[in-house]
């Protein structure tokens, strides 16, 4: 097993409470003692303190997953003891209690930091099942910072978040393929990650200090893509006034990585097998051999066994690329994943945003798990990102989430909005809707959009002028 594997599956303090450790901080004898019992017998460990200094020293002397801090405490009240718990340890999740008619400072003090409010008198399964879902975020945040210092330890993993077998043998793989000068293919749908694995490769490489240089081979037409790639001599061309360096001098000695390969036309894919078989090319009107040392990654999300085999991919150039295979698993079979990286863009983007990190309520994150997330990372990342702009609290709440997810906009929702609309307009209006919605899944790549809707490029073309939708520049 690898020591990702371990560490991951391993135990964050010690051997800590299978249900975690909660501190009662109430000065409310009565209070604590209700709280303990119930906690208790959920199979929580519980300590209590009768203030909060009491509890602040606690809280020095050991680790919690939770704290229940009471908002009106004798001398120092609880919004003071939440801003010196949140000084020591700014992710350790606090829930504040408080009475009736003090709810307005209770909202004030999530504002300012903490997860959630108990109000008195509490219902116990509320109660208990909000401390379930902050000790949850606790431990799952507490295991991301464990395997990430983990894998950057071993690797040079920097923004590849994943506990999950699959994504746990992936990094084993990159470890073991990133010393060689071996091509590496990487197989996966849009959105999986391709470009983050094949930097992993680099970054692990003899080539770390030399270039990394990605370029998207489907997002520019063939004469253009082989100017960029091989480079071209003073008028080679209409437009070529001076001499240019092509991507392959540029990634001399280092790493190029061709995204989305199975989009080159024949005649580039000639090229490019030359390069990989000779480690030579031509410039653009050039008559002069130029000799390049460079690791090629390439990335895919069309199945090339099947080009081949339909004549649009050359068979040795893809024996060339096949020598070492990578397959990204889809977000729908990692979801263990799904609270790791929504924590990791959740902090990726408060601080873009200037803003703290809020958190996600326990009712939003049960869409987040059962949704199938055919854009996979990226739409998650996009999700989150969006989340992070439109709140306006320390909480990602249900209203936050895009109606796709939630099951809204749907026929009957057309059917409310247009309650005259003909039969063939509303069936207009629903394929509008769902080719819009996988070429923002695809990132608007018509080719990957055609191939998922297993139908020619052309006849999606066809579809897309008729029904007048707008093709978006891509995006990240």
């Amino acid at each position: 097993m690898s020591e990702a594997a371990v560490i991951s599956r391993g135990a964050v303090n010690g051997s800590p409470s299978p249900a975690g450790s909660v501190l009662i901080v109430d000065d409310e004898a009565e209070i604590r003692e209700s709280l303990e019992t119930l906690l208790q017998m959920e199979g929580f460990e519980v300590e209590t303190a009768a203030s909060g200094e009491e509890g602040l020293i606690q809280i020095g002397e050991r680790p919690f997953d939770l704290v229940l801090l009471d908002l009106a405490l004798p001398g120092r009240d609880g919004l003071d003891i939440l801003a010196d718990i949140h000084s020591r340890d700014t992710h350790l999740p606090v829930i504040m209690i408080t009475a009736y008619g003090t709810v307005e400072n209770a909202v004030r003090a999530m504002q300012a930091g903490a997860v959630n409010f108990i109000q008195k008198p509490w219902d116990n399964e509320k109660l208990l099942a909000d401390v379930r879902a902050a000790v949850g975020w606790r431990r799952a945040e507490e295991e991301n910072v464990q395997l990430k210092r983990a894998l950057k330890q071993r690797y040079n993993f920097e923004n590849i978040v994943g506990k999950s077998e699959p994504m746990l043998k992936i990094f084993d793989l990159v470890a073991q393929v990133a010393n060689s000068r071996s091509t590496v293919l990487l197989q996966g749908e849009s959105g999986t990650g391709k470009e983050i694995i094949a930097k992993a490769i680099h970054l692990n490489s003899p080539r770390r200090d030399k270039p990394f240089v990605p370029v998207n081979t489907g997002s520019m037409p063939t004469d253009l893509l082989e100017s960029t790639l091989f480079g071209h001599i003073k008028g080679a061309f209409t437009s070529a006034i001076a001499s240019k360096k092509g991507l392959f001098e540029v990634a001399d000695k280092g790493t190029l990585f061709l995204d989305e390969i199975a989009t080159m036309g024949l005649e580039t894919q000639a090229k490019i097998l030359r390069v990989l078989q000779d480690r030579r090319f031509m410039h653009l009107g050039g008559i002069q051999e130029v000799q390049v040392d460079v690791r090629i990654i390439a990335a895919t999300n069309i199945d090339l066994r099947q080009m081949v085999r339909e004549g649009r991919f050359r068979e040795d150039l893809f024996y060339r690329l096949n020598v070492i295979t990578i397959e990204l698993p889809p977000l729908r079979q990692r979801k263990e994943d799904i609270p790791l990286l929504v924590e990791f863009f959740l902090k990726r983007y408060a601080e873009e945003n200037g803003r703290s990190v809020p958190r996600v309520a326990p009712e939003a994150l049960r869409p987040l798990m059962a949704y199938s997330w055919p854009g996979n990372v990226r739409e998650l990342e996009n999700v989150i990102e969006r989340a992070v702009v439109l709140s306006s609290g320390s909480e990602i709440a249900m209203d936050l989430l895009p109606d796709s997810m939630l099951g809204r906009g749907s026929a009957s929702a057309m059917l409310d909005s247009a309650p005259d609309a003909s039969l063939f307009e509303i069936v207009e209006e629903v394929e509008r809707r769902v080719i819009t919605d996988m070429l923002e899944r695809c990132n608007w790549n018509q080719t990957e959009a055609a191939e998922r809707f297993h139908m020619p490029l052309s006849t999606l073309n066809q579809k897309i002028r008729r029904l007048n939708i707008e093709i978006k520049k891509k995006g990240r």
